[in-house]
């Protein structure tokens, strides 16, 4: 993908890899406009970034998805570049009855890190496919290939974002549409809790490696942290994905 000369769209943009991923290509002269929910946020980031546009979008709000589009569309002709980062991640139990508190989390999970993105790419897939070059990037996780039990909706929200972009990559072939999927690592960023875990990728680091692969991408980007991860599925990922959980229990994540 080239890395100048673009107009993205980035959802989930006020914080974490979104932010630092749309501060990154504003630098490299891509028009950036970062969507997301809390407007105080994003108006930090006019402030710091005047030269990155807002937008707010609650991603989990279909109606709002279609009609941020078509305002986006009308005032970003050229846009071409849509990156679905939005994302939660709240610790789960399946290894327990759900009460309607949990189910209902479970219901917003699901419409804000799967739905989300099969929404905004539909709002703006027939766009895109009028430009004469065009990406939808999907950010997934290496959690999609191995779980964590603690999380394991979201895992499996990564697994089904991995899998749609698979298919929606192949459908969009003969188009102008490339389609690029991001498998993060462990980032150490405040989507759980930035706790400086020197087991968590610097996030400096992680966008620098990120945008080098980027620029020769043709399906995926792993930076090197995330290879053992992404290579475990298969017939025998087993062991390693019981081996990770419980070095998990055997070494939680710290929290406030």
């Amino acid at each position: 993908m080239k890395l100048t000369g673009n107009t993205v769209f980035i959802t989930g943009g006020t914080s974490g890899i979104g932010r630092a991923l749309a501060e990154a290509l504003s630098v490299r002269g891509n028009k950036v406009i970062v969507a997301g929910r809390r407007k105080s946020l994003l108006d930090e980031i006019a402030r710091q970034n005047p030269e990155i546009d807002t937008v707010e979008l609650d991603i989990g709000n279909a109606e709002q998805i279609r009609a941020v589009a078509q305002q986006l569309i009308a005032r970003y002709p050229s846009l071409n570049v849509v990156i679905n980062n939005a994302g939660i991640m709240p610790f789960d139990d399946v290894g327990t009855a759900m009460d309607a508190k949990a189910d209902a989390a479970a219901v917003h999970l699901v419409e804000t890190n799967l739905l989300g993105p099969v929404r905004v790419s539909a709002a703006f897939v027939e766009h895109l496919k009028q430009q004469s070059e065009s990406w939808i990037i999907n950010n997934s996780s290496v959690l999609a290939y191995v779980p964590l039990a603690p999380t394991a909706l979201y895992s499996a929200t990564k697994a089904a974002i991995h899998s749609y972009t698979l298919s929606q990559r192949f459908v969009l072939r003969n188009t102008s549409v490339r389609v690029l999927e991001i498998a993060p690592p462990w980032v150490d960023t405040d989507l759980v809790h930035k706790s400086g875990d020197p087991r968590a990728m610097p996030l400096d680091a992680f966008i620098a490696e990120t945008l080098q692969r980027l620029e020769t991408a043709t399906h995926e980007v792993i930076v090197e942290a995330a290879k053992p991860m992404r290579d475990n599925a298969g017939p025998n990922e087993h062991a390693f994905v019981e081996q990770f959980n419980q070095f998990v229990v055997d070494n939680p994540i710290p929290v406030e």
